[in-house]
């Protein structure tokens, strides 16, 4: 029981990790679009919450998702990461997670399949980082505000889309290797 525990804190720990950095390495590009829309971002975001979805999917237990986020945010604020937010920083990581819970979590008891469950929770969870930025630092309001919410919107469905790709083929990895049964994502970490 201790070895499962300290896979699923590992796993955990690595899907923050790569969230982090992932969203700097795409940012540089995703910013190229982003400027041209004269918008203050979205895409980076979205890549970043993949791996909190990911994680929460597999690991299926309730607050996974906000956990992490809180985890990514005294992480970010240690490295300088917070962007324009500043010390309001750890907003902008933890709601999503609990909106990827909450998503999660009403998937699970909806009986949805895994790949529009994994779609909706890194749309919405994309799109409520767009909102308390919004709220926090930029104050965007009209065609500026939805067409932010827009590119939110798009790049977390096409991020959680290669969320449940990515969960598909761990969980499928981790059944060769363990040998377990199980036919959803989230049965197997």
């Amino acid at each position: 029981m201790q070895h499962q525990k300290l896979r699923r804190l590992i796993f955990m720990a690595l899907c923050c990790v790569f969230g982090l950095f992932t969203k700097r390495l795409i940012a540089p590009a995703a910013n190229i679009l982003t400027d041209s829309l004269h918008i203050p971002g979205g895409i980076g975001t979205a890549f970043s919450l993949l791996f909190l979805v990911v994680a929460a999917a597999l690991i299926q237990s309730f607050g996974t998702a906000s956990v992490m986020g809180a985890v990514q945010s005294i992480l970010a604020l240690a490295m300088g990461m917070v962007g324009s937010m500043g010390a309001l920083a750890p907003l902008g990581y933890i709601v999503p997670g609990l909106v990827i819970d909450v998503v999660l979590w009403f998937s699970r008891h909806a009986a949805l399949p895994d790949v529009l469950s994994l779609t909706l929770a890194n749309m919405l969870a994309s799109l409520s980082a767009c909102l308390v930025a919004n709220t926090v630092v930029f104050r965007l309001t009209g065609i500026p505000l939805a067409l932010y919410c827009a590119v939110a919107l798009f790049s977390g469905a096409v991020c959680g889309l290669l969320a449940g790709q990515l969960c598909s083929r761990i969980s499928s990895s981790i059944r060769k290797e363990f040998g377990k049964d199980g036919t959803s994502c989230e049965k197997t970490v």
